[in-house]
């Protein structure tokens, strides 16, 4: 499962390469288009980043025509990112061979056998959106409190 998952973390990076956009701009868009139209904020809650960040990841996904912002008509200042689907579909053309991969390798299971793989993953995925919450709860957690990972510090750049 990680091998799969690093495996899938690369081919995102290669496609963004390819995209000529940062990798982390591609998962914002990924969320976006799972997430469907969203605000800026719901977008840094998502992804845990800040909303400054995700101005940016907003102003260079607009700027290379991945995304645009929308007014909302009912309260003119609240404002909606959401994916142009024109050029997603150029992003999504890139995600073709990985596709066709997977269905090569599920063609040659049983209907009930991918049922089960269906499930395996359902129920993976939200073990995984579990883990995610717990750690993430440890940013809640005074610094004294949490547990003593002997992770060492990164000097400064200077």
């Amino acid at each position: 499962m990680r091998r799969s998952s690093a495996q899938g973390v690369l081919y995102g990076q290669a496609v963004a390469n390819v995209a000529g956009i940062a990798n982390s701009d591609l998962e914002c868009m990924d969320i976006l288009y799972l997430e469907g139209r969203v605000t800026a904020g719901r977008l840094a809650e998502v992804t845990g980043l800040t909303t400054g960040a995700i101005t940016g990841v907003v102003d260079r996904l607009e700027k290379a025509g991945f995304v645009r912002r929308e007014r909302d008509e009912a309260d003119r200042r609240k404002v909606f990112i959401t994916v142009v689907p024109e050029t997603a579909k150029r992003i999504g053309q890139l995600y073709v061979p990985m596709q066709q991969a997977m269905e090569k390798v599920f063609s040659a299971y049983t209907d009930e056998e991918l049922r089960l793989l269906l499930r395996f993953a359902n129920e993976g995925y939200e073990g995984v959106v579990a883990a995610t919450a717990a750690l993430k709860g440890l940013l809640d957690t005074p610094p004294e409190q949490r547990p003593d990972l002997k992770l060492k510090k990164r000097p400064r750049r200077t």
